[in-house]
């Protein structure tokens, strides 16, 4: 027996027209958007209200749990540039918290931990 076969979707021509994502992101001209790269984690501080944009709201409600700005860009079908600027929004409203990933090298080395876990095991 087969397994069932899953199906692309076929992306909806709507979703990627430059007039909606125009509005969509509104006019940011002149202002500033936040430091995010792809591996930026986000995490939402806040329930969605009513009165957000359709895409902000799933974003406060995709980022219940961190997830990275890929992940968000993905799981909504917009553009990077785009998720960036709802993000920045949401980030000046203080509704998500945003930070960068750790980088392996700045944890402390794995023999140094094991040194301080048995001298703490020795008193």
């Amino acid at each position: 027996m087969n397994a069932p076969r899953r199906e692309r979707r076929s992306a909806d021509p709507a979703l990627n027209d430059p007039e909606r994502l125009y509005v969509i992101t509104g006019d940011l001209e002149g202002s500033e958007r936040a430091a995010l790269d792809l591996v930026t984690m986000v995490v939402a501080h806040a329930e969605p209200s009513p009165t957000f944009q359709p895409e902000q709201a799933a974003i406060l409600k995709l980022c219940q749990a961190p997830l990275s700005v890929a992940e968000i860009s993905a799981y909504l079908g917009l553009p990077f540039s785009v998720v960036t600027s709802l993000l920045t929004e949401l980030l000046a409203s203080d509704l998500i918290e945003s930070r960068a990933p750790i980088v392996r090298a700045t944890l402390p080395d794995r023999s140094l931990l094991e040194a301080v876990m048995h001298g703490l095991q020795k008193l």
